[in-house]
């Protein structure tokens, strides 16, 4: 493998990442604040609105949901993969962001500046544009921000989840209430509960953690280990692209770039949605070249993708469990936290939810 991917969540329901943040367990000895009685009703509509003042901050992220980044989600796909990264983070508290990401080879720089988003990356010297404010989650950079991340989630779950408040507690050392949600009876999901750190002073998500039926330790959690508020240098918010970047322009929805059928080819692989809540089913479809078999390794970074497909293939068949049904054959991968589905012919269908749930969606698809 090249290098180490970023790290970041499940997004629109599925298990495909997750986020830790032992860093951040209070010290022995540390008692939760006294606060303010808040509902929950309050602490979700704060969740959902509130804005997010100037600051500049450090997230740790620590995926373990065990399904590692899944095909055909594009750049988000990059913020899922399993592993622990440290990220920093900036916003301007109007409109611009900014986040850095240090790997071994290089830096992975976002710049959203409120009318663009910029995607850079040092080692591979490029470029990825979207215009149009494009939503930060469709380019990933909203997966690793903790408030846009329990933003994401609690509005999916909400309206399926029993939600209350459960005390208090400290991240990075600020005050915070602890926001639960758990899965209301007949939603049928892997996943016990999300918890949400949600910052007593400015009402922001400092912190977001998701369980499981399975462990008592959280599976996914993702949280300031510093944050700092204040007015920021308004350079940061802005970007030109390196001299000799090679610069590149995604399509409207943020998932390929404009360059000939690859606007077609991506429309076609997009994941969709089914279903609502805890037992939400993501589809998708990877390249026709994904499942051939492993293609001659030339060196050439143009044929990655090539080689990916290979590998695909090649991790399905040691890691995946042959299935098959009225729907074709294909491998299915099942972990403590969610389940994965990819057929023969391309198909695939991911959530945080058992595998029957999955061949139901085939079956319907």
């Amino acid at each position: 493998m090249r290098r180490k991917s970023i790290a970041l969540t499940a997004s629109a329901g599925v298990a495909a990442g997750a986020l830790g943040l032992t860093s951040l367990a209070l010290p022995a000895g540390a008692q939760d604040p006294n606060l303010p009685r808040a509902t929950a009703e309050e602490l979700v509509s704060s969740v959902l609105d509130a804005d997010a003042p100037a600051m500049a901050g450090r997230v740790t992220v620590d995926n373990d949901l065990g399904l590692g980044a899944l095909p055909g989600t594009g750049d988000a796909g990059e913020f899922l993969s399993a592993g622990e990264q440290s990220l920093r983070v900036w916003s301007d508290g109007q409109r611009a962001h900014r986040m850095s990401v240090q790997q071994d080879d290089g830096e992975i720089t976002v710049v959203d500046d409120g009318s663009t988003l910029w995607k850079w990356d040092s080692a591979e010297r490029t470029v990825v544009k979207h215009p149009d404010v494009p939503q930060r989650a469709e380019s990933g950079t909203g997966q690793a921000d903790p408030s846009e991340l329990a933003r994401s989630i609690v509005g999916k779950l909400r309206d399926s989840s029993s939600v209350t408040v459960d005390g208090t507690t400290s991240v990075a050392g600020r005050d915070a209430y602890e926001l639960v949600l758990e899965p209301k009876p007949g939603e049928r999901t892997k996943l016990s509960e999300v918890r949400v750190a949600v910052d007593a002073e400015h009402r922001i998500p400092l912190r977001v953690e998701v369980g499981t039926n399975d462990s008592p330790e959280p599976a996914l959690r993702a949280g300031f280990s510093r944050i700092d508020f204040g007015s920021q240098d308004p350079g940061l918010f802005r970007f030109t692209p390196p001299e000799n970047a090679r610069v590149r322009t995604a399509d409207p929805d943020g998932h390929a770039e404009r360059h000939g059928d690859a606007h077609q080819g991506a429309e076609s692989l997009a994941p969709r949605t089914k279903g609502a809540g805890w037992d939400t089913v993501v589809t998708t479809r990877v390249p026709a070249q994904a499942l051939r078999g492993a293609q001659q390794n030339s060196g050439d970074r143009d044929n990655r993708s090539q080689q990916s497909g290979g590998n695909l293939r090649g991790l399905l068949e040691r890691a995946g469990e042959p299935v098959n049904g009225s729907w074709g054959r294909g491998w299915a991968v099942d972990t403590s936290v969610g389940s994965a589905v990819i057929t023969s012919d391309g198909r695939v269908v991911a959530g945080a939810v058992p595998r029957q749930v999955l061949i139901e969606a085939l079956k319907e698809a």
